[in-house]
């Protein structure tokens, strides 16, 4: 059982549930360290997930993880943060060891930076493969052929059911919580057959502009269909999307329109392989975000 407390330099941190902590605190530090999450963007994370949060005696954030429950037997680790000063003193340790203990009997996945892939290869943690995060201002984008066999249409609320449905499919996991506080955000496309809904794409304010995710499809061309229409919405906007192959036609179209790769992260797993990475149908093809799958 990792202490409650942390002793850091002259005076001591705590570590408490941050459903406790103020926006504005876990706000300033993400901005602190260079992260473009928006105050509307914690109070998304906040809503699906747990976590704790390192604090002084004064109040002052020093540092957090979180994890984001889907049924009682799965869950990711995202939004691992700490000052400097923390950071230095091995508190980002301390905070994990904490989030694993409340996560203890789960299969875990998380993405990880450069900064932080040590530590969760000491923890136990997995390499599985690399998500390329594109973003920029979307330029020109090439057309699209109609796909004769299926109808493409706007999102709506009645499609739900159909998503959740594709999205237990692609991932093995229960994760109904998440999808119904994406829709809440989101506008998006799906495609469907003979009254079917196949694959879908949602698309929601974020960080610097919007973010596409999850895209999740039987197929790549189906995959490509239900984007295309949000990335020519975001034309001479910024737009960022989260791929897992840098070769593929969705990275390719990225590319045309002007999304670059700004960063490389390992996709990692505790207990066992991620669900969505053993080639599933339908696939999930873009996630959420980084730190809910």
């Amino acid at each position: 059982m990792p202490s409650e407390t942390f002793l850091l330099d002259t005076f001591t941190v705590t570590a408490h549930d941050i459903a406790d902590a103020d926006v504005k605190l876990l706000l300033a530090l993400s901005v602190g360290v260079g992260w473009s999450h928006r105050a509307e963007d914690w109070e998304f994370m906040l809503e699906v997930g747990r976590g704790r949060v390192a604090m002084d005696e004064s109040g002052r954030v020093h540092g957090v993880a979180m994890w984001f429950p889907f049924g009682e037997k799965c869950a990711t680790i995202g939004m691992l943060i700490t000052t400097p000063r923390l950071q230095a003193h091995g508190g980002a340790q301390w905070l994990m060891h904490h989030v694993l203990e409340q996560t203890k009997g789960r299969v875990l996945g998380l993405h990880s930076t450069r900064q932080s892939h040590r530590l969760f290869l000491s923890l136990g943690f997995k390499d599985e493969g690399t998500i390329y995060r594109h973003e920029g201002y979307v330029g020109t984008l090439p057309e699209m052929p109609p796909a004769g066999d299926a109808e493409l249409r706007e999102f709506s609320h009645s499609d739900l059911s159909a998503i959740r449905e594709l999205d237990r499919a692609a991932t093995g996991w229960d994760r109904h919580a998440l999808i119904d506080a994406l829709v809440a955000r989101s506008r998006g496309t799906v495609l469907s057959r003979l009254g079917k809904v196949e694959a879908f794409a949602l698309m929601r304010p974020f960080g610097r502009g919007m973010v596409v995710g999850p895209i999740i499809a039987g197929s790549e061309e189906d995959a490509l269909r239900v984007l295309h229409p949000l990335i020519i919405d975001r034309a001479g906007k910024f737009l960022r999307i989260d791929l897992g192959d840098e070769t593929s036609r969705l990275a390719r179209l990225a590319e045309q329109c002007g999304l670059s790769v700004a960063e490389k992260v390992t996709r990692m797993s505790l207990g066992k392989p991620w669900p969505f990475s053993t080639g599933a149908m339908p696939s999930l093809f873009a996630p959420a975000s980084q730190a809910t799958g």
